[in-house]
């Protein structure tokens, strides 16, 4: 697999011929939807979750998959540990803890929210290549300038990732391991290598571009064919029921 698309599984499956640009603008459409939901509609949540399974069961990514790449939102999950305990209001007992009901409700939405938003970005990572995505935006008329500069930065990440790691482990072969304070001048100068080295690529690359005719817009590897009305709304037939479950229960509450 390309390390670019690390997390693009390749596959088959009717979520993975949608075009690009459909399947970007119903993640947006159903991630409004998803924060649009009352924290109180506990229910809702459930139906969101129960539709984003079924459609990692379609595109045939594993359950273990989308579990061990949820962990990104750790941070998000230690705030909303931490809610109940930060937030004023009337106190509830739950065992022999007593904590804020408000806060408990804020870390709820915090957490439900923040998973599902999580498991529809990777729902749309594993179905399409990181040019696929790039060339959706484009046809959505998203900034040609951000496109190019979110191209090379995902390019030439790995690339960076793999010069810190060889450093490190350079620097273990010798003997050194910066796990403390007095080492950290070591670590600096690692670092500022590390910049300096991918500054002068970046010149290296763009005079290697201007040499070979760049003219300010670059290839994209998924072809132009728009997507067609059938598409389009198969797409959003899936935010179409989160924005009418959101819409129920903001009415009914």
């Amino acid at each position: 697999m390309n390390a670019v698309d690390g997390l693009h599984r390749p596959g088959d499956s009717p979520l993975h011929r949608l075009r690009p640009q459909v399947k970007i603008v119903g993640l947006v459409a159903f991630t409004c939807a998803i924060a649009a939901t009352p924290r109180e509609a506990v229910w809702a949540f459930g139906v969101h979750a129960a539709v984003l399974a079924g459609l990692f069961a379609l595109a045939r990514v594993p359950a273990l998959w989308v579990l061990t790449r949820s962990l990104v939102e750790s941070p998000f999950l230690v705030l909303a540990l931490a809610f109940p305990f930060m937030v004023d209001g009337p106190a509830v007992h739950l065992g022999f803890l007593t904590v804020s009901e408000p806060g408990l409700w804020a870390g709820w939405n915090l957490l439900a929210k923040a998973t599902l938003g999580v498991w529809a970005a990777l729902l749309l990572a594993a179905t399409t290549p990181v040019a696929g995505v790039l060339a959706g935006l484009s046809r959505l008329k998203c900034p040609e300038l951000l496109l190019q500069i979110t191209a090379f930065a995902i390019r030439y990440a790995h690339l960076t990732v793999a010069e810190v790691t060889q450093m490190r482990l350079a620097r273990l072969a010798r003997g050194d391991d910066p796990r403390f304070l007095w080492q950290a001048g070591a670590l600096a100068r690692s670092l500022g290598t590390v910049f300096i080295r991918s500054f002068e690529r970046g010149e290296r690359v763009w005079q290697a571009m201007a040499a070979r005719g760049y003219t300010g817009r670059l290839p994209l590897e998924v072809g132009p064919a728009p997507a067609s009305a059938r598409q389009w709304t198969a797409a959003m037939a899936v935010p179409a029921v989160a924005v009418a479950v959101a819409a129920w229960t903001a009415a009914a509450l």
